[in-house]
């Protein structure tokens, strides 16, 4: 198995959000990597240019941050040719690394903008060099940039940052210095192809919760009648916990419950409700996982709360 540690650089409207290409907010601009083996040995490194066909003239704040040469850009190859060799040089039993998630995403809508296939797997489980590295080395929630992770290892800056090969580089060393444990148990889903029925659901069991993505619905009403969703199975011994508060609006698109297994306790349920990517349609990610009494409390505590400011809400109207 090997390692696929890349970064990308793109360009937005040159004219404003107003008037960029709602297909392609993002076009890349320069595609580089690091392939590391299982020993996280560097065993081979890809880099290339990817010339503009949406936005011919770069933003300005993409000129200040990524000082990429608008001749060279013109003479680099077009996407697809470019995506293609990187696909040839990828390993099919590649996982693959980013820091953050952002990159991952707008690889695939440039394939989708291209009519390019998606060469990811389905379900494509990819490492978060950045979220690990909160895991790892923080509260877990923080999400530092990368140089500011560099420094706190104390990594040597040998090279630029907001450079393509160089910031995949630099989260490929960070990346070494990350537990074992922690880098294979805490692999992340990507939601840009959510599956299309029941069979691709995703049910995943990690270290100390359990996550759920379901098939796509037309609606979100359809998705929160649905009885898997809404369901709560204690992800530790299989059996169906018993809802103490019944799903509730949390806040934006999200919703909470308190279920009760009697052999393990309490667990909060969250459903976050999101857009499919590539349809009108919804899906939704729902995790559960074990607390203890006082956060049992906290979640009824704040149900009341939300009742209450939508009973005055109400009122007011």
């Amino acid at each position: 198995m090997n390692y696929i540690v890349f970064d990308l650089e793109w360009n937005q409207c040159p004219d404003g959000k107003a008037k960029e290409n709602p297909a392609l907010p993002f076009e890349i601009l320069e595609i580089g990597a690091v392939k590391l083996n299982s020993e996280m040995q560097e065993v081979s490194r890809f880099h290339e240019l990817v010339q503009p066909s949406v936005y011919k003239r770069l933003h300005s704040m993409t000129q200040s941050i990524i000082h990429l040469s608008a001749d060279k850009l013109k003479k680099a190859d077009p996407f697809p040719a470019v995506c293609e060799r990187f696909r040839q040089w990828c390993t099919e039993d590649a996982t693959y690394c980013i820091w953050g998630s952002l990159d991952l995403l707008e690889f695939q809508r440039n394939m989708r903008y291209h009519n390019v296939e998606n060469f990811f797997p389905f379900p494509l489980k990819y490492l978060d060099i950045q979220k690990l590295y909160s895991i790892c080395f923080d509260d877990g929630k923080s999400r530092k940039s990368l140089e500011t992770a560099v420094d706190e290892l104390q990594i040597p800056k040998s090279q630029t940052f907001h450079a393509a090969l160089s910031d995949a580089f630099y989260t490929a060393e960070v990346m070494k210095l990350l537990p074992d444990k922690q880098l294979h148990h805490f692999y992340s889903i990507d939601y840009f192809r959510s599956p299309k029925n029941r069979r691709e659901e995703i049910y995943i069991i990690f270290d100390g919760y359990s996550k759920f993505v379901s098939k796509e619905f037309s609606s979100k009403k359809d998705l929160m009648k649905d009885r898997k969703v809404t369901s709560t199975k204690c992800y530790l011994c299989g059996k169906n916990a018993k809802k103490k508060i019944r799903w509730f609006a949390s806040g934006g698109k999200n919703f909470s419950c308190l279920a009760y297994c009697e052999e393990h306790g309490y667990l909060k349920g969250k459903i976050r409700l999101k857009k499919c990517e590539n349809s009108d349609g919804f899906f939704c990610v729902k995790t559960i996982k074990q607390i203890d009494v006082d956060r049992a409390g906290d979640l009824l505590e704040r149900k009341l709360i939300l009742q209450e400011r939508r009973r005055l809400k109400r009122h007011h109207e």
